[in-house]
């Protein structure tokens, strides 16, 4: 009525009385919607804005949808770039607060609102968003669970020292979350390494030894170690190195990784015989993860100091262990090549040694050596592992081609006439009660020796090329 009359002090006031007097009433879409285009119409783009401001703030969040639309629209046509982002922020926030209303576990939307955060808001904003973000403890204390929740606090962390340039505070942030973790259920190593690597950053080593000590002693764990040593080792600091790998061989006496760093330690500082007994401890124990890679070690660190003897002994204990037939393979071929090649290979030289290695041979010593283990390891399986016949192929494929390069043709004929025949057959698929449920093809081996156990073999072959010949002589009669 007073704007019909032009009476725009008048329809202002009235506007102003409404929000003041009818208060929480006051705060609905429509009134202040209309309030915004009146200051609008009157060429007042500041005054509208305030009122847009002011209302997306206090109106609820799901009936302000409208108000955002009608709020772009008026920054589209009378504000700059900063203002349009200001309003696209804010919905943005709003939207993450009703997610988080829903669900404040929702750790996701919080990286996104606390990303928004740190781009447009301030610090104490960004602050109390984090402060808000790590209140919220997943409900159970299972680390599957705890897995993206420990990153709210490594960002904070990194945002109080990179952003925010506060020490201390960042300081305090990996104080609180290494206290806040239950350790006795399950730890996070990522965190002590972050809050270790701190302190050297601020060139702490006291302190950065002191969170590494105190993790060793409440949640020992291998990256833990790894990186206590490894900065040990670039301080220089052997002796505190050798210290960290005895703890960490209390802790994990199985772990292969640890006996093999170890001792490459030793290795690259010349101590042999220490290099040598800690390889010997490491090979007595019961449990091993990787024995494998344990014994290869070891064994091409004796033949990287020449010896010979050591090094055939190691294969001989192995092979008390194990029958593998790699381990059969791998100490023929040790017999066969000289050892400075062995070495070398070891170290993983160029293209050129390997053709130095293939141009020359072994003498008539070490052949006669590498056929005698190439004996044992096939007698072994058709003597003893008669089932294992596919390994038994494999060793056999192998001395076939060391007797096809070194040996002569009488020694290749002989290994030649012992490769089985391969035959295809039949067997029963049973399901898991033992019922039988259909047939299944598959390849087996048939050794020269095993002739004589299968004679009927052949008559069942003659039998089924005179059932063949007599269908094909049927069908040609009709």
């Amino acid at each position: 009525f007073e704007a019909k009359l032009g009476e725009i002090p008048n329809a202002r006031a009235v506007y102003e009385t409404a929000v003041r007097e009818l208060g929480l009433d006051a705060n609905t879409v429509e009134l202040f919607s209309k309030f915004a285009k009146f200051e609008e119409y009157c060429k007042e783009t500041d005054r509208a804005r305030a009122i847009y401001k002011y209302a997306l703030d206090n109106v609820p969040k799901k009936e302000a949808e409208d108000l955002f639309k009608e709020y772009m629209q008026f920054e589209k046509k009378f504000g700059d770039k900063k203002d349009i982002e200001d309003v696209i922020g804010k919905k943005k926030r709003f939207q993450y607060e009703e997610d988080l209303k829903r669900d404040p576990t929702n750790y996701d939307a919080w990286f996104d609102y606390l990303r928004l955060e740190q781009q447009s808001g301030t610090d104490a904003g960004i602050r109390d968003l984090f402060e808000r973000a790590i209140s919220n403890v997943p409900p159970v204390q299972e680390k599957r669970f705890w897995k993206r929740y420990i990153y709210l606090w490594i960002n904070y962390a990194l945002y109080e020292e990179l952003q925010a340039e506060d020490v201390e505070r960042t300081r305090e942030v990996y104080t609180q979350c290494l206290k806040f973790i239950p350790h006795k259920t399950f730890s996070f190593s990522k965190m002590w390494i972050l809050a270790a690597q701190f302190e050297i950053r601020q060139k702490n080593l006291k302190g950065a030894r002191k969170i590494y000590g105190m993790a060793i002693g409440m949640a020992p764990k291998k990256k833990i170690f790894d990186s206590y040593i490894e900065m040990e080792m670039q301080l220089g600091n052997v002796d505190r190195c050798r210290i960290l790998y005895g703890k960490y061989l209390e802790v994990c006496p199985s772990s292969c990784d640890a006996w093999c760093k170890f001792a490459d330690l030793e290795k690259n500082l010349g101590e042999v015989d220490r290099t040598r007994a800690i390889f010997e401890l490491a090979v007595q124990q019961t449990m091993l993860d990787k024995p494998e890679i344990l014994w290869k070690m070891y064994i091409d660190f004796e033949i990287g100091e020449g010896e010979r003897v050591r090094a055939r002994d190691l294969y001989e204990r192995l092979l008390e262990r194990t029958k593998h037939v790699k381990v059969w393979i791998s100490f023929a071929r040790f017999e066969s090549v000289p050892l400075h090649k062995l070495a070398l290979e070891g170290e993983a030289e160029d293209q050129e040694a390997g053709e130095d290695d293939q141009a020359e041979a072994p003498t008539y010593d070490m052949q006669q050596k590498a056929r005698e283990i190439y004996k044992r390891a096939y007698h072994f399986f058709r003597d003893t592992a008669t089932d294992m016949k596919e390994e038994c192929v494999m060793l056999l494929e192998a001395w076939k081609a060391f007797e096809a390069e070194f040996g002569t043709a009488e020694s290749l004929k002989e290994v030649e006439a012992k490769m089985p025949r391969q035959v295809k057959r039949r067997r029963a698929v049973r399901d898991e009660a033992g019922e039988e449920v259909g047939m299944e093809e598959y390849y087996d081996y048939i050794f020269a020796d095993e002739a004589g156990a299968a004679p009927n073999l052949k008559l069942l072959q003659a039998a089924y090329k005179w059932k063949k010949q007599k269908v094909a002589d049927d069908g040609g009669n009709e």
